[in-house]
């Protein structure tokens, strides 16, 4: 089963990558309009 997970995340590391990505730039996106409304 190990060897399964490990070839699973060998054959999608660069999504895996992209996906991080997407993640944090959406966490900067909502902390940055969440702190403009705040400010006006």
């Amino acid at each position: 089963m190990l060897d399964e997970i490990a070839e699973i995340l060998n054959r999608s590391r660069p999504t895996l990558v992209e996906d991080a990505l997407g993640v944090v730039s959406l966490f900067v996106l909502l902390f940055a309009g969440l702190s403009l409304t705040g400010t006006v």
